[in-house]
């Protein structure tokens, strides 16, 4: 089986390699890039286009990879034993899987999504190495072993947030999703808005990669954003004429959904300022 998209998501042939190279290798694929350019959606398309289900596991900073395996909760126990419950005697009771132990648990290929795995601590991806590698991990509260009965199809995300260890980089299969040119972009916007007018969407992206390539802005718009834009605009039924910019009127119809900070506004509204100064 092999990854090329779907109906839904424009993948470019390098990122479509990326995929199937990694399932090919049987590692990890990990997916850098902009927020907002696709890498969480990624995989709920992989897993679509390859029928398997998905497992989602959202990293935050307080995440530890024990998380991933299993926990024990030995509060519980404590206070049943105390109790008297009968069911202390059996610790599996107390016993939570994680994300990986569903994995690898499960009767059918997964696709597992380690999402932002750059939010936890620096030592999290090492903690996870002999787990990924061996795809088996031993639960010491109970004896036993739990082995990954089909090898899970395995994206990790990450925002570039901070360094990955080199050990967990030798492990996987990387790439990066380079923001899309606009013939690209307007293929994934094709997806989304099949009926949106050739003039109107010529205009909006062109005053997108303007917006883009601003200099000094501190974030800039994403995938995700410029759909969001395009949405608002059909749905106040603008046209292209209405998009247009001059000096005294820098900022974007709807900049809303385009400029996500004070500084960024700011920044348009000084250009708008210097060219009313300059006439």
């Amino acid at each position: 089986m092999k990854f090329t998209g779907t109906d839904t998501y424009v993948a470019t042939e390098d990122l479509g390699v990326a995929v199937n190279a990694a399932m090919v290798l049987q590692r990890p694929l990990l997916v850098k890039g902009e927020p907002g350019t696709g890498k969480t959606e990624l995989a709920r398309q992989v897993s679509a286009a390859l029928d398997m289900p998905m497992i989602e596991w959202n990293i935050k900073s307080t995440t530890k990879a024990q998380q991933g395996l299993y926990e024990y909760d030995a509060v519980s126990r404590l206070r049943d034993s105390q109790l008297g419950d009968a069911k202390v005697n059996d610790v599996g009771n107390y016993i939570k899987k994680g994300k990986l132990w569903q994995a690898f648990a499960s009767p059918e290929r997964v696709v597992l999504l380690i999402d932002e795995i750059d939010k936890a601590d620096i030592e999290f991806p090492n903690d996870l190495l002999q787990e990924l590698d061996r795809m088996e991990f031993h639960v010491y509260e109970t004896g036993e072993t739990v082995q990954a009965r089909h090898r899970p199809v395995i994206i990790i995300t990450s925002n570039n947030e901070k360094e990955l260890p080199d050990a967990f980089l030798r492990r996987c299969f990387f790439h990066y999703i380079q923001f899309p040119d606009i013939d690209t972009l307007r293929k994934i916007v094709a997806v989304h808005f099949p009926g949106i007018k050739d003039a109107l969407l010529t205009t909006a992206l062109t005053q997108f990669y303007d917006i883009r390539e601003t200099a000094g802005l501190k974030k800039k718009p994403s995938t995700s954003e410029v759909l969001d834009w395009l949405k608002l605009l059909l749905a106040e039924d603008l046209t292209p004429e209405d998009l247009k910019r001059d000096g005294a009127n820098a900022l974007p119809k709807l900049h809303g959904a385009l400029l996500k900070n004070e500084q960024d506004v700011h920044l348009f509204e000084r250009l708008a300022f210097m060219a009313r100064a300059g006439r």
